[in-house]
């Protein structure tokens, strides 16, 4: 079973050394509102929509976003704690965080046992359902992760206990100002962990938990938006929204063939043959189709309104990320830096790729792109292939060869990513021994490491000037690009 190793190191140092009570959140506890909230956030058609009213359907689904900010911040201060002793351990062993936890954690851990595995079963046969043979590989799973959390705890406990760290504030608060960061919190052998850390340290979260607050507010005031719509249209005819709705949205029925087509299309997911089914998904299609021409008509009353938001998208702050000895394309020195973290099995990467290297290309100096390597969990040969980039990196190849990798996402096997390298032209036998020894992977579990360092949740993520981005296209790109050409943030290394 595969397992990425940064798994076991978030595992380790996300223990708090003390548990902590829950209290009720508010903003100040968070300190993660990008914005102060304007009292009204549209006018449709001169009838203003306030804030109060969207952050009574919001208000609750809010708070529960903003806490995970607040329990983060309580065992931040120990993750960093922990984090540090493990590096100033590895750096004594003369061996990387991730070949340290092998050695104490990985290989100390004594796999569960058939007896354990089934009597751990019938002990939750209530809750699990499932037949034994069906889930035996999951219990195996679950328990091993078990053993790694308690014995990754017990070494973190034992490397603290023989330093000498000194915990100064038993948990960071929110930072203000720039005087606050420089806050000292703890010490560890004369090194010190500041406020300023722990929120940089914060920074992927807060900013992710901005987004997805955002999102909920926006979507509830597109709808107050759609309803203001629709009552005054409806008061414009004199008649109810209820009767407006019926004579200007017409959905078309659904027929037999479109119900079998989508059976067919979705058949695994549909438990139950066409025939016991086809009323479900008639309903179901005719809901869709209602919801379409609903919109439809919306979009339609929108087109003629006058329209004014006052919502505005977080933005992003600058993350620090490193640019040291990575593969990179373009001037080192370009006022523009593109930092993409790839996963060479991830399809949206192979897509955005060519829309990447065309940027670098057109901008002549101003653009450089940093390659990173994020092999996502679910990807089986991903890592290995990241591997390989490397191999060939370290004969001058790497572009050339990420380029056949991107092209074959489908088949990335040991075999024919030592037969890419033979296309390529490269030194077989050198190339073979780097990827059989594997001396690259704690280069790519370097790249990990950052990744969820930096929150990342899948790939391509994309970062320009240490700012992320969403862009999913060439044209939405060379506008990040544009806008970071005219007012340059440095990044910071």
């Amino acid at each position: 079973m595969k397992r990425l190793l940064a798994a076991i190191i978030m595992a380790m140092i996300s223990l708090p050394a003390v548990a902590q009570t829950q209290t009720q959140t508010n903003a100040d506890d968070c300190a993660c509102e990008s914005q102060v909230l304007p009292a009204t956030l549209a006018i449709v058609n001169g009838i203003a929509i306030s804030a109060r009213d969207v952050e009574k359907a919001t208000g609750e689904s809010v708070r529960k976003l903003q806490q995970q900010v607040v329990e983060a911040r309580r065992r931040e201060l120990d993750l960093l704690i922990n984090s540090k002793l493990l590096a100033i351990e590895a750096k004594k062993r003369g061996v990387s965080t991730t070949k340290l936890l092998e050695n104490e954690v990985v290989a100390k851990v004594v796999p569960p046992t058939q007896t354990e595995v089934r009597t751990f079963y019938d002990q939750n046969k209530a809750r699990i359902r499932d037949e034994f043979d069906s889930v035996k590989d999951d219990i195996v799973r679950y328990l091993t992760d078990e053993r790694e959390r308690t014995a990754a705890k017990n070494f973190a406990d034992g490397l603290r206990a023989a330093s000498n760290t000194i915990v100064k504030v038993p948990q960071a608060a929110p930072v203000r100002n720039e005087s606050e960061r420089t806050q000292v919190l703890a010490t560890i052998n004369n090194e010190n962990i500041t406020a300023g850390d722990v929120e940089d340290s914060l920074q992927p979260l807060i900013f992710d938990v901005q987004e997805q607050v955002y999102t909920l507010r926006k979507d509830e005031l597109d709808l107050s938006i759609n309803d203001t719509l629709l009552v005054q249209e409806a008061q414009k005819r004199k008649i109810t929204t209820n009767a407006l709705l019926e004579t200007e949205v017409k959905p078309e029925a659904v027929t037999e063939q479109q119900a079998r087509a989508f059976y067919e299309q979705n058949k695994e997911r549909v438990s139950g043959e066409f025939a016991q089914t086809k009323e479900s998904i008639i309903s179901y299609l005719q809901q869709m189709e209602l919801r379409r021409a609903e919109r439809t008509f919306v979009e339609k009353l929108r087109a003629g309104a006058s329209i004014q938001t006052f919502l505005t998208v977080p933005e992003s702050p600058v993350f620090k990320i490193s640019t040291n000895d990575q593969p990179s394309l373009g001037n080192a020195k370009a006022a523009v830096t593109i930092v993409a973290f790839t996963d060479y099995q991830c399809p949206s990467c192979a897509a955005i790729h060519p829309a990447l290297e065309r940027l670098v290309k057109e901008s002549g100096d101003k653009v450089r792109l940093v390659a990173r390597d994020f092999p996502l969990s679910q990807h089986a040969e991903a890592f290995k292939a990241a591997e390989a980039a490397e191999a060939a990196r370290e004969q001058g190849k790497y572009w050339e060869y990420v380029q056949v990798l991107l092209q074959n996402q489908s088949s990335l096997n040991v075999e024919k990513l030592k037969s890419f390298a033979t296309q390529l032209g490269l030194d077989r036998t050198r190339f073979d021994a780097a990827l059989d020894s594997r001396k690259f992977a704690d280069v790519v579990q370097t790249d990990v490491d950052e990744g969820i360092r930096l929150g990342l949740k899948g790939t391509p993520s994309l970062f320009i000037n240490g700012r992320r981005v969403t862009a999913k296209s060439y044209e939405e790109l060379k506008e990040s690009v544009d806008a970071a050409l005219k007012t340059p943030t440095p990044v910071r290394r």
